[in-house]
């Protein structure tokens, strides 16, 4: 099936690996070329479309109480990995997913609210320190601490004068000669900095807003705001949170951006001769939860609800206006006769919020699967992933390998024909590319090679931890083939057989400790070469032992690799 796609694919590598392609080269098989659209949403758990419940719970669609007919279909058509992993929060994600490089080597260690930085406070950043680090963030966290909050990053390098000479290579810049597009959430650009927004890493801004979460009514003036009113020492000539884009008509956010990437399309269209790329970032279903009306109401008296402890109506809402979007953009290839054009890749950007941890119960719940969003469980950093493209790769067909979103940029580059390792350089890419996958789902060929995956998360954080009724202390994470530790920064390893026990109901710590001592050697000597010490968690100085909530004495684990570092 992919013989003319790997005839391409050739013939693409030999012509982009050149380090200045002509124009003319490019143009003589661009329109042969694929447009890719990757549609990214937000908080959407693994248990949260029909196609990915049916095949962890082995229950009929008909008794579940979410709707997604057309995420399904994508799926039907497409390929989808079982075991695809995002990091335990967005803006780490969208990180990894524009550079293809793991969030914790780029200081993405969480996702904020608008926090202080040495940019926003015009205030000199210490040596070693980047000037879009936050001073802080932390929850407002009752009980005793024995661990400090490491800090995070809030903007992807773009090469301006702040920088340093810093620049990462956006997915859309490396797609040089595609036309590139972004909607919706962007969540990397220092709360709102100019120069740090799509524009500047190779998008056509068509609709954005540069935070974690929006209204989903009345949400254009806080979109077009011109005017900084949260960091007052950033001039407004230095601000640049989001554009509400052209009119669409529509009231209610999802719907609305979905009517703006049609357009999109529809142009791009126009041109077969020049492909295109669409970022599509929703906002759905991050918090604040509202749906539309009619749409609540038909979940609300729906006979289902209840299951899997699935039983918020706004909520389940939501989730049918994200997978409206989906099989509109799906019917928009069809009205267009680019189908068998367009790639389309489907992702979630971290797990869903787990309401049986969070400090009011409200979300989904993703069981079977441990913990949701904030967590290194399975539940926190799972989703689902599916690729379609019609004509060209595997239909209704499941991939089990573990992948995670740093593949994404390798993939889309290979997808478009390029070499991704000439076109950045060989920059310490840490993806692979999934293409070879799409074809070849047992990976008999070995053209995945990637068997180790990262995960970092200094913060103590109010969402419970899924194995105890109290906040989350700072977790970090491995997997290695089939095992998977986790690193609870408070002195605890967990050890986990993920193939054999995906639902990590039985701890290998104490069973297989060479397997555990092993994993977490590796894991902190990744974490020393490549995430700064500023980014790690601390010892609270002013910790009390005799107050502590928790049942067992915390250990230090870590500080001996710190040291290692000094």
């Amino acid at each position: 099936m992919l013989k003319k796609y790997t005839f391409r694919l050739i013939l693409f590598t030999v012509l982009f690996s050149c380090k200045n392609p002509k124009k003319s080269q490019l143009e003589s098989h661009i329109s042969d070329r694929p447009n890719i659209i990757f549609i990214l949403a937000d908080d959407f758990g693994i248990m949260d479309s029909q196609g990915y419940a049916k095949r962890f719970s082995n229950t009929t669609k008909n008794s579940m109480y979410y709707e997604t007919p057309n995420i399904d279909k994508l799926m039907t058509e497409g390929v989808s990995f079982s075991q695809a992993y995002a990091n335990q929060l967005c803006s780490p994600t969208r990180a990894s997913i524009l550079t293809g490089k793991y969030a914790g080597r780029l200081g993405f260690t969480t996702a904020m609210p608008p926090r202080k930085t040495y940019l926003n406070q015009q205030e000199t950043p210490p040596p070693g320190y980047y000037i879009h680090d936050v001073f802080e963030h932390k929850d407002d966290i009752k009980i005793e601490q024995s661990l400090i909050n490491g800090i995070s990053n809030s903007a992807i390098p773009t090469g301006q004068t702040y920088d340093n000479g810093k620049k990462e290579l956006s997915i859309a810049e490396a797609l040089q000669d595609y036309q590139s597009g972004f909607i919706g959430k962007w969540h990397v650009g220092g709360f709102g900095v100019k120069g740090y927004q799509p524009e500047d890493l190779g998008f056509e801004p068509i609709a954005w807003f540069d935070a974690g979460g929006s209204p989903y009514y009345n949400w254009k003036s806080l979109w077009n705001a011109e005017q900084n009113n949260q960091f007052p020492k950033l001039t407004n000539q230095m601000y640049d949170i989001g554009d509400a884009g052209n009119s669409s008509g529509e009231n209610y956010l999802t719907d609305d951006l979905t009517e703006q990437a049609l357009d999109f399309i529809t142009e791009q269209a126009k041109d077969r001769t020049k492909p295109f790329f669409l970022y599509f970032s929703h906002f759905a279903i991050h918090t604040p939860y509202q749906g539309i009306k009619e749409e609540i109401d038909h979940f609300d008296k729906k006979p289902t609800k209840g299951w899997n402890n699935h039983k918020d109506p706004v909520y389940a809402a939501m989730i049918k206006s994200l997978d409206r979007s989906v099989g509109k953009v799906l019917d928009k290839l069809a009205e267009l006769n680019i189908e068998e054009n367009t790639l389309v890749v489907f992702m979630s950007d971290n797990g869903g919020i787990d309401s049986k941890i969070t400090p009011k119960g409200d979300g989904t719940d993703n069981s079977p699967f441990l913990g949701g969003k904030a967590c290194l469980t399975e539940g926190g950093i799972r989703v689902p992933l599916v690729f379609r493209w019609r004509g060209k790769i595997k239909q209704n067909e499941w991939v089990n390998i573990p992948v995670d979103c740093t593949d994404i940029y390798p993939s889309l580059l290979e997808a478009a024909g390029y070499n991704a390792k000439e076109v950045i350089n060989n920059n310490n890419l840490d993806g692979e590319s999934l293409m070879g996958l799409l074809d070849d789902i047992e990976n008999m060929n070995s053209s995945y090679s990637k068997n180790t995956h990262y995960w970092h998360y200094p913060f103590n954080v109010i969402y419970n931890n899924p194995l105890e009724p109290l906040p989350l202390t700072p977790h970090s994470a491995i997997r290695e083939d089939n095992y998977k530790l986790i690193f609870d920064w408070y002195g605890r390893l967990r050890l986990y057989d993920i193939e054999k026990d995906p639902y990590e109901k039985n701890d290998l710590s104490l069973v297989k400790p060479m397997v555990k001592d092993k994993l977490f050697n590796n894991l902190m000597t990744w974490l020393v070469e490549n995430v700064d010490q500023r980014y790690w968690p601390s010892i609270n100085p002013n910790y009390n032992a005799t107050q502590e909530a928790r049942n067992e004495p915390f250990v230090d684990l870590f500080t001996k690799y710190k040291t290692k570092i000094e």
